[in-house]
């Protein structure tokens, strides 16, 4: 138990104001003694004991009447952990240009806001803290070298499980554990919403597995280094969120994992940079299974890595050419609207989203069907049969030999259904050829005497077209085997153009 003599004179000043909520002020006004980086250097009439906090907080100055007591300190080198693991903290902690000889442990406590800002700090354990008001570390240094005194990993921030009643500030804030977590905030309930922008730098994975959100993600011009081994930098597996925002310059070297995520607006990248692992070895976005109303992909650029919408739900999809990279997973992946396509160029936009969806692995069905059903819905049906086409020609590739040389049959003959005037062109080009052929010949008849007039136009329909006769074909033959022979082809290409228009228009019917 601390006693009064036992103090330096700057914990005596930090002692007595505290009752009253006087702010304490330990800088020199000298701008470059003043800076926290040099806060190690720090002399006695600046150090303050993180215990004298400690017993503070703790009720062993009680608050003056008519007063509201609360530790508000700045400039002070503190030394010691700042041990405040399970307890009840009934009054305010702002600490600002405060530099930190050891970690700070809140872990299980209870609290009203905490501010720790324009500090330096070696690690901050604050998983299953229960805050009632904000929890603010803006433009604070959270460097953690070595395992935390109170975390067997290196972490340097850890939220594990916390709920805070206003907003988790970590605006300006580099939050440092290269290689390892920078931020642990699995089960996070933030009911103000998470900022992490204005200049906020992790070097390290960011893990917010199962957070809840409701005040959204921010995290424009956020940048993320250094990644996990796994090459993850963000992980917001299962999390829910009113809005995620990775925009305005965000980069991420490493996996953005956003797999089972719920977005109840919007989702965006907005000019953001997806580099992805250093490695190369994964993902720049892995999304499967992410519910959003909207999802904006205007990156500022190319992804360096692939990038995975498997199964994903989403209302309206913004996104641009060099939005996607060489690889897109897109199997399972549902959209109400496509916001990408230019009206002038829609054969252009068309055919690069037939691109887009060939650039996932193996074939897939699903992707084809789902952007022809919105271009259908969209009142373009033509653009729906160029997709279907697609479709269709994609998988010819995965077939054996003998049924994709019948693939190839239907579609240049009727473009597997879609393109039935294909069939109108054949019966044209060898109606045209049979025709010139046989008015230069000089058939015989089968009957001398018998039958109709020879017509070279008549016989030929008669031979193209298997359904029915028009009594040509078998009332005359030719003595010239060329001719003849050039009957029986014709013959045969019309029972193969018949056949080819009906499994065509069947095939086309047909869900896959």
């Amino acid at each position: 138990m601390l006693s009064y003599d036992e103090l330096t004179a700057p914990e005596r000043e930090v002692w007595d104001a505290f009752p009253e909520g006087r702010p304490v002020d330990l800088r020199t006004g000298v701008p470059e003694d003043d800076q926290v980086a040099r806060g190690g250097g720090w002399g006695p009439g600046r150090t303050v004991r993180a215990a004298v906090v400690v017993a503070l907080l703790q009720d062993a100055n009680a608050a003056r009447p008519g007063a509201v007591a609360s530790l508000r300190l700045t400039g002070a080198r503190l030394t010691g952990p700042l041990d405040l693991a399970g307890a009840e903290i009934a009054h305010a902690l702002w600490l600002d240009g405060c530099w930190f000889e050891e970690g700070i442990d809140l872990s299980g406590a209870a609290t009203r806001s905490i501010a720790i800002r324009d500090s330096r700090v070696p690690s901050v354990e604050a998983g299953l803290i229960r805050t009632e008001g904000r929890f603010d570390l803006r433009r604070t240094r959270v460097e953690c070298g070595a395992a935390s005194p109170f975390h067997r990993r290196v972490t340097a921030l850890s939220l594990i499980n916390a709920h805070v009643s206003g907003a988790v500030s970590l605006n300006g804030a580099e939050v440092v554990a290269p290689g390892e977590w920078a931020v642990s905030a699995g089960g996070l309930v933030a009911e103000g919403g998470l900022y992490a922008q204005d200049g906020f730098v992790a070097h390290g994975e960011l893990r917010l597995m199962g957070a809840q959100l409701p005040g959204g993600l921010h995290m424009r011009g956020a940048r993320l280094e250094r990644p996990s081994p796994r090459g993850v930098a963000l992980a917001l597996d299962n999390a829910v969120a009113s809005t995620l925002d990775f925009s305005s310059g965000f980069t991420a070297h490493g996996t953005v994992r956003l797999r089972g995520a719920q977005v109840s607006d919007r989702a965006t990248f907005a000019e953001a940079v997806l580099a992805g692992p250093p490695d190369g070895g994964g993902p720049c976005l892995a999304a499967p299974l992410l519910r959003a109303v909207d999802l904006d992909l205007t990156l500022a650029g190319r992804p360096s890595g692939a990038v995975d919408l498997r199964g994903a739900q989403v209302s309206q999809l913004y996104d641009t050419g060099p939005s996607w990279p060489d690889v897109v997973e897109l199997d399972g992946f549902v959209y109400g609207s496509l916001m990408g396509d230019d009206e002038a160029g829609r054969r252009d936009a068309v055919a690069g989203r037939v691109a887009w969806i060939r650039r996932g692995p193996g074939y897939s069905p699903q992707p084809y069907e789902q952007l022809a059903s919105w271009y259908r819905r969209d009142g373009h049906d033509d653009d729906a049969r160029r997709v279907l086409l697609a479709k269709q020609r994609h998988r010819r590739g995965t077939l054996p030999p003998v049924t994709r040389a019948w693939g190839y049959l239907l579609d240049a003959t009727v473009g597997y259904g879609y393109r039935p005037w294909l069939a109108g062109v054949w019966l044209l080009a060898l109606t045209v050829l049979g025709t010139a052929a046989f008015g230069a010949g000089s058939p015989a008849p089968a009957k001398p005497g018998e039958g109709a007039p020879f017509h070279p136009l008549v016989y030929t329909l008669d031979l193209v077209i298997p359904i029915g006769g028009l009594g040509q074909r078998t009332a005359w033959y030719w003595p010239d085997d060329g001719l003849q022979a050039l009957a029986h082809a014709l013959i045969a290409l019309g029972w193969v153009l018949t056949t080819a228009v009906v499994a065509g228009v069947t095939r086309a019917l047909q869900k896959n």
